[in-house]
C-alpha cells in the first residue's frame, strides 16, 4: 500500500526531470546512431556487415548484429524519423526512470535505460530471425524496435498523454491499440519493405518492461487509465 502511493506521485514529479541532465544517454545514442549511420550512407562494406541479416546470424553466428543493425539506416529519412521519436520518448523514458529511482523504486536508471534499449532491439529482432534464418536474401536495419519500446513505455505510465499523428492529437492509449492492430495486420500482409514485426514486438516489449522492473507499477498505469473518470 505504501509503495502505491509512492509511485502514483510519480505523474506529478515527472517534469523536473525532463532536462538536458536526464536527456544525456537520449543524446548519446542519437549522436552513436546519426555518426554510424552516415559512414555506412558511404561504405556498402560497413553497412553490409552491420544490417540485420537473419542467415548470417543463426548459419554463421554473427550475433551481434541483431543489435549493431539498430545504429545503421536505410536513408536520410529512415535515420530522422527513427531519432526524431528518440529523442522525445527516450528523453521521457529517462525522465521517468530518474523519477522511479528517487523514489527508491529502482536503481541505476541509467543502466536500465540502456537494458531497456539494447534489448528492446534483440527482442524485436526474434520473430524475423526465427522467420527467415534460411533466407539469405532478407535483410533489415533502423532502430525502430527499440523506439517503439520507449514510445510504449512511456504510454504505460501517461495513457492519456496526446501522441502527435500527423499534427492530430491522439490519447497514447488509442494511438497503442490502433499501432498494434495496424503493426500485426501489416505484419501479415507484407510487400511494403517495412519491418512491422519489430515495430509490434519493440512495442510490446516496452509495455511490460516496467513490470519487470516492479510489478507494483502496474498500478500506476491502472490509475492513470481510469482517471478520466474522476
Amino acid at each position: 500500500m505504501l509503495l502505491y502511493f509512492r509511485i502514483i506521485q510519480i505523474r506529478h514529479k515527472i517534469l523536473k526531470f525532463v532536462t538536458f541532465k536526464y536527456k544525456i544517454m537520449t543524446f548519446i545514442l542519437i549522436v552513436i546512431t546519426c555518426v554510424i549511420s552516415l559512414l555506412a550512407f558511404n561504405n556498402e562494406d560497413l553497412f553490409s556487415r552491420l544490417q540485420f541479416n537473419a542467415y548470417q546470424i543463426y548459419h554463421r553466428k554473427e550475433w551481434y548484429r541483431i543489435i549493431s543493425h539498430g545504429f545503421v539506416h536505410a536513408n536520410w529519412w529512415h535515420l530522422f524519423v527513427n531519432m526524431f521519436v528518440l529523442y522525445f520518448f527516450g528523453s521521457t523514458t529517462e525522465a521517468y526512470l530518474k523519477s522511479l529511482a528517487s523514489e527508491g523504486i529502482i536503481k541505476y536508471p541509467v543502466l536500465i535505460f540502456l537494458i531497456l534499449y539494447l534489448a528492446a532491439l534483440i527482442f524485436s529482432s526474434s520473430i524475423s530471425l526465427l522467420r527467415h534464418k534460411d533466407n539469405h536474401w532478407y535483410n533489415a536495419v533502423g532502430a525502430s524496435g527499440a523506439v517503439s519500446a520507449l514510445l510504449f513505455f512511456t504510454i504505460f505510465f501517461n495513457p492519456w498523454g496526446t501522441i502527435g499523428v500527423y499534427f492530430i492529437p491522439v490519447p497514447g492509449i488509442i494511438f497503442a491499440v490502433l499501432y498494434i492492430i495496424y503493426s500485426q495486420y501489416m505484419s501479415k500482409r507484407g510487400g511494403d519493405n517495412i519491418g512491422h514485426d519489430a515495430h509490434l514486438l519493440g512495442a510490446i516489449f516496452g509495455f511490460v518492461f516496467p513490470l519487470f522492473l516492479n510489478f507494483e507499477l502496474y498500478k500506476i498505469f491502472i490509475s492513470q487509465l481510469f482517471s478520466i473518470m474522476h
